[in-house]
Parts: C-alpha cells; structure tokens; sequence
C-alpha cells in the first residue's frame, strides 16, 4: 500500500477541559498518513485517480477549526471518521500534538491508526 502523507498541518481550535481552555483557540499539529493506491494516478497522470491532498486538507481544516471537543481523544476519532469515509482511504495513521498542554513536556498528544492497513 502507498502512504500519502500530510505533515505539520497547524490548526486553531476549541480544545480541552478547562473553563480557560473553552475561552479560547489553541493550537494542534496534525501529522496524517492516509493508505492509498497510487497506481492508476501514476499511470494516467490524471487528478481523477488520485487522492487530492488539498481537499483532504481542507476538510480537515475546517472541520477542526468549526470544531469545540472537550477531548484530544473525540477529535482525532473524528478526524479518522472524515477520512475513513468521505474519502474511501483504507488505512489511516493521524498523530494530534497538542504543544505547550503540558508545561515541562514540548510535546504531548495522540497516535492513532485505524482501518484496514
């Protein structure tokens, strides 16, 4: 399986528990691997037949900034969903990095496959 890749997508968003964290847009950092066969694209050289990382991207993107989850976890599941579905990808891998949520760590999140690799 070929992997396309969406590396250090930045969004702002509604994100977290605390009565402070509800007032305000943070920062996350996605890193999305998406299974798909690039054969046919490659072949016939035609968008048709590929997986179009800029809508992909901008699903997302809207999405997540539209979104107010109280959990890292309910997004990144979310996410999965959108991709697992709208775009008829077998397989996807998504890391969440929610920088700065702990104050002696640079990096804290989640990693998360699912679907069919």
């Amino acid at each position: 399986m070929d992997i396309i890749f969406l590396g250090g997508l930045e969004i702002d968003t509604v994100i977290g528990i605390y009565e402070w964290e509800r007032k305000i847009k943070q920062k996350i950092i996605l890193d999305i691997e998406m299974g798909f066969d690039i054969q046919k694209a490659a072949e016939s050289d035609d968008i048709a037949y590929a997986l179009d990382y800029k809508t992909v991207s901008d699903r997302i993107v809207s999405f997540v900034e539209a979104s107010e989850f109280y959990l890292v976890e309910k997004l990144i599941e979310e996410i999965a969903k959108i991709l697992l579905s709208e775009f008829a990808i077998p397989w996807v891998k998504i890391t969440l990095n929610k920088k700065g949520a702990i104050s002696r760590a640079r990096d804290v999140g989640i990693i998360i496959e699912r679907g069919q690799r």
